[in-house]
């Protein structure tokens, strides 16, 4: 900015201008050596960036001014800032530099070159990289209609035009757009001057439109000011680009400006609905103009976050010991606004005009494979939050016999169970059901579950029993007395309500069980009234297959991770004929023991889908969605289940 008579009164004041060049460093107008810093000795033969990773880096640099500023100055902070991300370009996968104007002091002819000098560094190493005009790099009063200037002569189109994220300018040549690739998709940044013109924006536009499926960051030089807290609004001019380009603009979901300071950001909802993260990033009234300060928005799209972080490469250079008390302030701001994260779900942020392709849902045949010998899937085309009626049968799919059939809990209604077409992205059925049961409270007892829930069911002192409903193999299937001494592979999709963890009603509950106590099959180890087999989520909604085993009179247990709510997964137990191992999303998890557990113990009863027993009485409803369950009589890839 600079222009603001009290704010460079200020920085006069406290020596942040007109200081002279640091170590006798040379005059305005002399060029420089492309400048290097000794000590950083990064890898440059390759830019080793991961165009494939969904963890990708764009580092932002604002106004650098007081670093140009006649003959008092110093470039070396902006040296060191391009050295450090040449250096660490492969470990923060940089894929793009974006400089927001105000390159200079004074548009003077001399101090653009000595700052052009500066980015041969990039040049020389094929860095891609934007800059902009602000105020004090051209004739302010102009808009970019401005014509010849210095600052197009050292940082014209004839200068980006040589990298290859280059796409184009306007024919003045003080606007372009860049295109990179990251986390496997195409990017396009616009960098627009001080003051576009309205071509300048029916451009921009055009731009957008000739790749519509592109997301977009706009950067500039005044969009957005901010007080003292950090929070920004738009200016005058901010209003203008927000009216003439982004609100209608779906595709740019950041805005990146300088000029005013302090740092802050605000969100606004543009005419789609969806939301634009409006950022500003200035440190120039900072100690040494702010050393060329250098921001890093460090975007992973597996954890749909932004982490934002902003350094001093110019003080972190120094060594500690020969810091002195203002730059010891400076090497790292980790303020509110200055570090934070940005919690954006890029598909859903995107889908206006980037639509991921859902999975189209597979028929029953693609998956199943060799040796399945139980597969349910529940899209029977029922409407979405109908009951599941008592007298349903839901067939199984392998053709085995081992069908299923519902059973309520006393005191429960037709709701406890429902058709759901919610479901996992790569699940094979777009259908699942909804169980709304929760546990026992105060040790009330239920009836067997082999039986109808009310006979035989203990009353016990008026404390409220389990609730929910549940499905269960019929009598005589073959599954009930199957041991797979040769291995299996046991999975299910899963989702947790939002508020699970909202009461205490829902700990300990099963998605599949094997029903009978361990006793009953002669197991005496550990709980011997455990369950013979569960696969649940414990009381903190971990992940857990606890099972007696065929040849063991122990219990033996897998444990996962507490999942997140509101979320979908996919859960699989893959037994190898000796040891057990859990997976998530295909993904191997750790607590997996190493004892022998081979095949698995059976009282030839049935199995359960969404209902935890121990001791023979049924404690707790399922509470959440289980979608595709499948069981294989042998160990399967654990991610097999997931492919289209």
């Amino acid at each position: 900015m600079g222009e603001t008579p009290s704010r460079r009164s200020f920085l006069q004041g406290a020596g942040l201008v007109g200081a002279g060049l640091v170590g006798g460093g040379t005059a305005a107008g002399a060029l420089l050596p492309v400048l290097d810093l000794p000590g950083r000795s990064g890898d440059r033969t390759g830019d080793g960036r991961d165009p494939a990773s969904p963890r990708f880096t764009l580092a932002v640099i604002p106004d650098t001014q007081y670093l140009f500023d006649g003959d008092r100055g110093d470039p070396a902070p902006l040296a060191a800032t391009l050295s450090w991300i040449l250096d660490h370009q492969a470990e923060q996968n940089i894929v793009f530099t974006a400089h927001l104007g105000d390159i200079v002091e004074n548009a003077g002819a001399a101090e653009l070159a000595e700052a052009g000098q500066v980015f041969e560094v990039f040049d020389q190493h094929r860095v891609p990289y934007s800059v902009l005009a602000g105020n004090h790099d051209i004739d302010a009063s102009a808009t970019d209609q401005r014509g010849p200037s210095p600052y197009l002569e050292v940082f014209g189109p004839h200068r980006a035009g040589r990298l290859p994220s280059y796409g184009g300018g306007t024919p003045d040549g003080y606007n372009t757009y860049h295109r990179f690739t990251a986390a496997g998709r195409e990017w396009l940044l616009l960098a627009l001057d001080w003051r576009p013109s309205d071509g300048t924006l029916h451009w921009a536009r055009s731009v957008l439109a000739a790749h519509p499926r592109t997301p977009a960051i706009l950067t500039t030089h005044d969009l957005a000011d901010s007080d003292e807290t950090g929070v920004a609004w738009l200016s005058d001019h901010g209003r203008r680009l927000w009216d003439g380009l982004i609100a209608e603009s779906d595709q740019i979901f950041l805005t990146l400006n300088g000029h005013y300071w302090p740092p802050g950001r605000l969100v606004r909802r543009n005419a789609a609905g969806r939301d634009v993260h409006v950022h500003i990033t200035n440190y120039q009234d900072r100690y040494y103009g702010g050393g060329a300060m250098l921001r890093l928005y460090h975007f992973d799209l597996a954890r749909n976050t932004i982490d934002v972080e902003t350094i001093s490469p110019w003080i972190l250079g120094q060594r500690p010991e020969q810091r002195n008390a203002l730059a010891r302030r400076e090497v790292e701001l980790t303020d509110p606004a200055n570090r934070f994260s940005l919690g954006i779900d890029f598909a859903d942020r995107f889908a206006g005009f980037a639509p991921v392709a859902r999975r189209p849902p597979r028929d029953a045949s693609a998956v199943l494979v060799d040796g399945t010998v139980a597969y349910w899937r529940f899209d029977q085309g029922r409407a979405e939050g109908t009951a599941v009626p008592d007298d349903v049968r839901i067939d199984d799919l392998s053709g085995r016999g081992n069908h299923l059939t519902r059973v309520t809990l006393s005191g429960s209604g037709p709701a406890a169970l429902r058709w759901s077409t919610g479901h996992h992205a790569d699940q094979p059925a777009h259908a699942s059901l909804f169980f709304d049961g929760s546990r026992q409270v105060d040790g009330s007892r239920q009836a067997d579950a082999g039986r109808q829930a009310d006979a035989g069911r203990r009353a016990d002192g008026g404390r409220r029993p389990a609730r929910g409903a549940y499905l269960r193999t019929v009598d005589g299937a073959p599954l009930n007395a199957a041991t797979f001494d040769q291995g299996y592979t046991i999975e299910a999709f899963v989702k947790l309500p939002a508020d699970v963890r909202s009461t205490d009603d829902h700990a300990d509950m099963s998605i599949l069980s094997r029903f009978g106590a361990g006793r009953d099959a002669g197991k005496l180890g550990g709980d011997p009234a455990a369950p013979i087999a569960a696969l649940s989520m414990s009381d903190g909604m971990a992940v857990r297959w606890a099972v007696f085993p065929a040849e063991q009179h122990g219990h033996i247990a897998n444990w996962g991770h507490e999942m997140r709510a509101d979320e979908w997964f996919h859960v699989a137990v893959v037994n190898d004929g000796r040891h057990s191992t859990l997976f998530i999303d295909g993904i191997k998890l750790l607590r997996n023991p190493s004892a022998k557990a081979t095949g698995l113990a059976t009282t030839r009863e049935p199995w359960l889908v969404g209902a935890h027993h121990h001791d023979r009485i049924v404690q707790q409803g399922f509470y959440g969605w289980i979608g595709d369950i499948r069981i294989v009589d042998r160990p399967l890839p654990a991610s097999s289940f997931l492919r289209a």
